[in-house]
């Protein structure tokens, strides 16, 4: 009788196991169909998804054979994250130590660590006594960490700003005629006061040409001590050891990378979208002409949104007299 109530229980137990393997297993595929119906292409998962599967690989054993989407070793990982998560979550603020201080004086010790990288924590405690706060070292190290993020020298944009006047850029575009004739046009511009140093027009853009128009663009030792162009074959082999022997180091963008030579090709936009689009233009003669006459006016009147909508080669405010008019002056005909 005993040997039969313990046969009959193993096989309830089994049956029931059966419908539980079963059951969970069509919730796993159901589970898949339903990220896959959400995007079929490229299935993402959700935060739900991801506590859904952490929850059954740990509580359905043989989870693994049923799985399609993901690897398993991905599931494991998001468990661990999960309950790591789950301890810091539950373990923060609760353990003993000094409180934080007065917000503050935290945002102070950023800020004075943010605007003098090079100083350390003891001369930021110096400043902070200076001003009432009395802090210790440790407590101004512990919060300085948060703005040292980088290390400390001067930044980017500090770097850029002290050597733009010894940068120069030059690039080279085309222009179409009225007879369908091609004419290269080439622009060097100074990173320093956006102002377009040279620009001519050719229809045959040799490395003679090109070297001899660098020559034009730099007279009485007005030159750069960068030049930054393209890998464009027409400048020829020998341009940079003929540029380093005058003094100018060139910089080769990389290749199909027109945003490392962004403030030419910025200056080229401008000249097309404000003189040239709205010319036929005739000839080189001609065109030369145009960009002479408009190059003029961008130097001496255009403002310039970097520096502070003033000139290239600067405008001084001129006085409102108290009687007159305010009369204008056409440039390339009033375009």
């Amino acid at each position: 009788m005993r040997l039969y109530v313990r046969l009959l229980i193993g096989v309830l137990r089994r049956s029931m196991r059966l419908r539980r393997d079963l059951l969970m297993e069509n919730l796993m595929l159901r589970r898949q169909l339903a990220v896959y119906a959400r995007q079929p292409k490229r299935p993402r998962l959700r935060n739900e998804d991801r506590l859904f599967w952490s929850m059954v690989a740990r509580t359905w054993s043989p989870w693994r054979s049923r799985l399609r989407l993901v690897q398993p070793e991905t599931v494991v990982r998001w468990h661990r994250t999960a309950w790591r998560r789950y301890w810091t979550w539950k373990s923060r603020g609760r353990g003993p130590g000094r409180p934080q201080i007065d917000r503050e004086l935290r945002m102070l010790i950023l800020r004075l660590a943010s605007e003098n990288p090079r100083w350390g924590s003891v001369r930021i405690v110096g400043e902070l006594r200076a001003l009432g706060f009395p802090v210790s070292a440790r407590t101004v190290g512990r919060y300085r960490d948060q703005a040292r993020r980088r290390p400390p020298s001067q930044s980017w944009r500090t770097f850029l700003r002290n050597h733009a006047p010894h940068i120069w850029a030059v690039d080279v575009f085309t222009v179409q005629t009225i007879a369908m004739r091609t004419l290269y046009v080439v622009v060097f511009i100074s990173h320093g006061r956006r102002r377009i140093v040279h620009v001519n027009v050719t229809r045959h853009p040799t490395a003679a040409w090109l070297w001899r128009q660098l020559i034009e663009a730099t007279p009485w030792g007005a030159q750069p001590r960068f030049l930054i162009r393209d890998r464009d074959r027409s400048y020829g082999a020998d341009f940079i050891p003929k540029a380093a022997r005058i003094g100018i180091e060139t910089v080769l963008t990389p290749v199909r990378a027109p945003n490392a030579n962004a403030i030419a090709e910025r200056v080229i936009g401008t000249l097309r979208r404000e003189c040239l689009d709205h010319v036929i233009v005739f000839n080189a003669r001609h065109l030369r002409r145009v960009l002479h006459e408009y190059v003029g006016h961008y130097n001496r009147m255009r403002p310039h949104r970097s520096l502070a909508l003033d000139s290239p080669e600067g405008r001084p405010p001129q006085r409102r007299p108290r009687l007159g008019r305010v009369q204008s002056r056409p440039v390339l005909g009033g375009l």
